[in-house]
């Protein structure tokens, strides 16, 4: 069953709804899953930074460590030999380590117990600088004294406690070390759930669009065969249907022609005996005159005004009648052979064509003081004499309806409209009302003051030769306000399309 426009409609909105659903689902999957590395990557620069800040710590305790014991080599080298070298291998150390020791304290001041630590460091380091002012100091005696009590020597025992303070400081940097691996391999694991959830979410929706867009395109395809099928059946139901009018329209211009040349027949014989009925008139009316004059007293009022005024009159509108009718008749025998006329397309250059006619209607334009303008106008393979009456027809018409009091303007103009040309002719005349724009096509229809010679029948031609042409002709009007005549005809006409 083929589902009518509103359901097609509503399916397109429930599909696009769909689709714009699952993408927005999956856009903030790929949104979670680019924050989620972004936030890794931060987190893993903290964690490189805090690696590399406890790889400094760990040099600088190493760095501070060695210091001391080069501080401790030099004493003993002074204490043993008493060379003055060891004193600057000394002092060189010295200011070595305290440096190390600077950088130290930077790199630990945010930590409270290895900040106890390094001021602790900071007192090791003033007692070695103090037992190495001793042994600078000391005499021979003095220095063999320090010697053999060298187990219990202060510089020995702040060795000592140095070695051990630094031993703590690495273990609590190694402490350190050890909790951040663990905090990146949680990291790690947290961000590898974001990304499998993120790329599971991403499937999903992956996989949920793919089978909408499989339904949605089966159905598509099954609506497009159907459509094929209703329009397979719709051209042959108008393939049909316009052979049926053909035939009809055929039927139509017979009867036409034929009605219209059976009633020329009576007409010219109406048309005849009212000619003798006037000239018997006259004769009446003769005598009558000369009857009044030789014998007033014979000749009846009333038969003097009947043949003075009554007879004249009457036959002055059985005259007017059939003129008006001989008119009409001739105007149906027109458009019955126009119908028959077999149509012969060619290239023509419409702006040539339309200025030729304007120069046939030239003492017109003078006698109403108007202007006609003409634009390019593009160029179309239909037939000449078509196109030429449908646009003398429209000219003449805005020629014949400006408005009064008003300078006449007329424009020609043409478009082309994708397989189609469009031309228009434009007029400020005193317009059509709009309850009015489909009777003024209609055969023997007028509108507005019918103050202008006519009968009704160049609008009817030239729809009928627009329809023949597989064209359509329309007009914008309002009152007072100025008429555009649109008349849309195939850019190129073949005779296989021209409406019999």
């Amino acid at each position: 069953m083929v589902k009518s426009p509103d359901v097609r409609t509503l399916a397109q909105r429930s599909f696009t709804r769909r689709l714009f659903g699952l993408l927005t689902i999956g856009f903030l999957a790929l949104l979670g899953a680019a924050a989620a590395v972004a936030w890794l990557q931060s987190q893993n620069e903290d964690n490189a930074n805090w690696v590399q800040h406890t790889l400094s710590v760990e040099a600088q305790i190493s760095d501070f460590a060695s210091g001391l014991e080069r501080i401790e080599t030099a004493r003993r080298g002074i204490l043993l030999t008493g060379q003055p070298e060891f004193g600057k291998i000394m002092a060189e150390s010295l200011a070595t380590t305290r440096a190390s020791l600077k950088r130290l304290v930077e790199l630990t001041i945010d930590n409270p117990a290895q900040r106890q630590r390094t001021e602790r460091m900071a007192a090791i380091l003033d007692g070695h600088e103090a037992a190495e002012r001793r042994a600078a100091a000391a005499t021979i005696d003095e220095r063999r004294a320090i010697v053999r009590g060298f187990r219990t020597d202060p510089g020995v025992l702040l060795t000592r406690e140095a070695r051990a303070v630094a031993q703590q400081m690495l273990h609590e940097e190694r402490a350190l070390l050890a909790s951040r691996d663990v905090q990146q391999a949680e990291t790690l694991t947290f961000f590898y759930g974001v990304l499998s959830l993120a790329g599971l979410m991403i499937m999903l929706v992956a996989a949920v669009t793919l089978t909408i867009m499989l339904r949605y395109t089966r159905e598509l395809d099954a609506s497009r065969t159907e459509l094929r099928r209703l329009n397979d059946d719709l051209e042959l139901i108008v393939s049909e249907r316009t052979v049926e009018l053909q035939r009809a329209n055929e039927e139509i211009q017979r009867f036409a022609y034929i009605v219209s040349h059976d009633l020329r027949s009576p007409l010219v014989n109406v048309m005849g005996f009212t000619a003798e009925l006037d000239a018997a008139r006259k004769t009446v009316g003769t005598f009558v005159d000369k009857l009044a004059e030789d014998q007033p007293d014979l000749v009846d009022r009333d038969v003097k005004l009947a043949v003075d005024e009554d007879l004249p009159e009457a036959i002055g509108f059985i005259r007017t009648s059939t003129q008006k009718m001989d008119r009409l008749i001739n105007a149906i025998l027109r458009l019955s052979r126009e119908g028959r006329r077999t149509i012969a397309p060619e290239r023509i250059e419409v702006t040539a064509l339309t200025q030729s006619i304007v120069d046939s209607l030239q003492h017109k334009v003078t006698e109403k003081g108007a202007e006609i303008e003409i634009e390019a106008l593009p160029a179309i393979t239909t037939d000449r004499f078509s196109l030429e009456q449908m646009l003398s027809n429209l000219i003449e018409n805005a020629l014949k309806y400006l408005q009064p009091g008003r300078p006449g303007h007329i424009r020609v103009t043409g478009r082309v409209d994708r397989d189609r040309i469009v031309y228009e002719v434009i007029d400020n005349g005193r317009g059509i009302d709009p309850r009015d724009h489909d009777r003024v096509f209609d055969l023997f229809r007028r509108s507005g003051a019918q103050d202008q010679p006519g009968e009704g029948i160049g609008l009817a031609h030239v729809r009928a030769l627009a329809y023949r042409l597989g064209g359509l002709v329309d007009v914008r009007s309002e009152l007072h306000h100025g008429s555009t005549f649109r008349l849309s005809l195939p850019t190129v006409l073949k005779t296989g399309d021209v409406d019999a």
